[in-house]
């Protein structure tokens, strides 16, 4: 299985293979619109409007696993995100990150790619850098700003 198996359902539920963006760096983040991390949103909309969308895509997935910090529905986090933060790039249906319900693609991502203290994702804003191949290159804490994530990202899109 490749990264590009994997099933995802958008935000607005519509089912689609990772296989879409085939051929693109991604930076894929499991998010949450009530955490301290929630301004992140604003340092990824700046990436992807520099370095979006032609061979670089930011995947968001909202997610309710650390402190209940995204309780709303698809539409209510779509709208918040659009409303506070002016995202555009691509979000996804809400999907538990860890445990045994995690979504298959962060099963995928942790088992390839383990953080400091394991495979186990800690917390929100976790960020995931694959290239153009569908590589799981690295592997960021959501303590690491997606901006300073900008050169590295360069690096994998000057490849393609």
């Amino acid at each position: 299985m490749t990264l590009y198996d994997i099933e995802v359902k958008t935000i607005d539920e519509e089912l689609m293979h990772l296989r879409a963006y085939e051929g693109k760096v991604l930076l894929i983040v499991n998010t949450a619109s009530k955490c301290g991390f929630t301004p992140q949103y604003k340092d990824l909309e700046t990436l992807y409007q520099k370095l979006g969308n032609e061979k670089f895509e930011i995947l968001g997935f909202p997610c309710n696993q650390f402190g209940n910090q995204e309780p709303g529905g698809g539409g209510e986090i779509k709208t918040f995100c659009e409303l506070n933060y002016g995202v555009t790039f691509p979000l996804f249906e809400k999907v538990d990150v860890k445990g045994p319900h995690a979504h298959p693609l962060f099963k995928y991502l942790c088992e390839q790619k383990k953080g400091i203290l394991g495979g186990d994702i800690k917390w929100n804003f976790t960020k995931f850098l694959i290239d153009a191949k569908g590589n799981v290159v690295d592997r960021y804490a959501p303590t690491t700003s997606p901006l300073k994530l900008e050169q590295k990202i360069v690096e994998r899109i000057d490849k393609i």
